[in-house]
Order: C-alpha cells, then sequence, then structure tokens
C-alpha cells in the first residue's frame, strides 16, 4: 500500500503555461465540487466534469482526490501571508490600525467559501510535505509579524518571539474557527473584539 505522502503527491508538475492552466482549471472546479457536495460526494469524476475534462486527464495531474484537496490546502497557506506588512505605516494610526490589518488581512484571506474551509480543515491529508509547508508558512508569518513588533513605538511586550507566536496563533486559529462557521457572531464584532485584545497585550495593558 502506497504511503499517506505518495498518495498526495501532484503526479505532474506543471512546466508549460497550457500545463499550469489545466492544473488550476481542476483546482478551481474541486473547490466549486467539495463545497456543493461535499468532501464525500466531491468524487474525482464530478471534479473532471466540472473542468470539463476526462477522468484520465485530471489523473495524469492528480491520483485521487486527497491529492487535489492537499493541493488546495497548500494554496490556500501561500495566500496566508500578512500581504500589508512591509508596506505598513507605523505612524499612522496608532497601534489598534496596525493590528486592525493584521486581523482584517486574516479574515479576508478565509472568505471564500465556509464549506470549503471546513473541508480543507477537517479532511485533509496531511503528509510529511503538506506538515512542513505548513509548519514554514505559521513561522514566515511569526517572523514577519515579530519585526513589525519590533519597530512599533507602543509595543510594550518584553518577548516579541513569544508574542509573535502567540497573536498568529490567536488570529489564525479563531479566524479558521469563525470563517468556517460564520453564523456564530457577526465578523464586524469578531474583528472589533480580536483587535481590542491584542492591541491591549501589545500594550501592556492590565
Amino acid at each position: 500500500m502506497p504511503s499517506a505522502d505518495r498518495r498526495i503527491q501532484p503526479r505532474r508538475k506543471p512546466r508549460q503555461a497550457r500545463a499550469e492552466l489545466t492544473r488550476e482549471r481542476i483546482l478551481t472546479a474541486a473547490a466549486h465540487v467539495f463545497a456543493e457536495y461535499g468532501y464525500a460526494a466531491g468524487t474525482t469524476n464530478r471534479i473532471a466534469e466540472r473542468a470539463r475534462m476526462s477522468i484520465g486527464s485530471l489523473y495524469q495531474y492528480f491520483p485521487n482526490k486527497d491529492a487535489v484537496l492537499a493541493e488546495l490546502l497548500v494554496r490556500h497557506l501561500d495566500r496566508s501571508t500578512w500581504t500589508e506588512a512591509d508596506q505598513l505605516d507605523l505612524s499612522a494610526g496608532g497601534l489598534e490600525t496596525m493590528v486592525r490589518t493584521l486581523v482584517r488581512d486574516a479574515i479576508d484571506n478565509h472568505r471564500d467559501d465556509p464549506q470549503l474551509l471546513r473541508i480543507m480543515i477537517e479532511e485533509a491529508t496531511l503528509s510529511q510535505e503538506l506538515l512542513d509547508t505548513i509548519d514554514r508558512r505559521s513561522r514566515d508569518r511569526v517572523a514577519q509579524l515579530r519585526d513589525v513588533l519590533a519597530r512599533h513605538p507602543d509595543v510594550r511586550v518584553r518577548d516579541l518571539d513569544t508574542a509573535a507566536e502567540l497573536i498568529v496563533f490567536t488570529v489564525e486559529l479563531n479566524t479558521h474557527k469563525l470563517m468556517a462557521d460564520p453564523q456564530t457572531i457577526p465578523v464586524e464584532t469578531f474583528e472589533s473584539e480580536l483587535v481590542a485584545m491584542v492591541s491591549r497585550y501589545l500594550r501592556g495593558d492590565r
């Protein structure tokens, strides 16, 4: 029996623009199929039909739907960086403005489809390569945030490494939970409360 890592490896890495477009077509179709039918009923046949290609063509790129879902998760992780961190004007608006930018960016990166987000969280097979990717992206975000915290004049926490890690974990975990089930509390309320909580922590408020 093939290992979990082998089962979810894409079969074909695109080297030409046409192959990359075909791969993206499969992933886009899969995202719609999983969101519409759920993971159990989101078969490779349905994905191929939605992508308007033969099942044989799909299998040239992915061996099964687990591999497709794993690639969707990697694509999601690739988008989950703080896109405005490097351009952030730390002199404008104070600490809460910086924190709100972080929180809102996380929310925006998870708005696409709550059903698909739930499926990625609950159903994705985690190979060692995927776990390494998740860990690498997380460390990148922590380093990015630590750099911003170190430059912000209103940050009062002593241990910036721990603070950055705690904030990334808190924002990501709670955003995933909320956006996978957006009916729990209004997004605007969630954003305001999370911004207030993180800002108080960074200012050292007791």
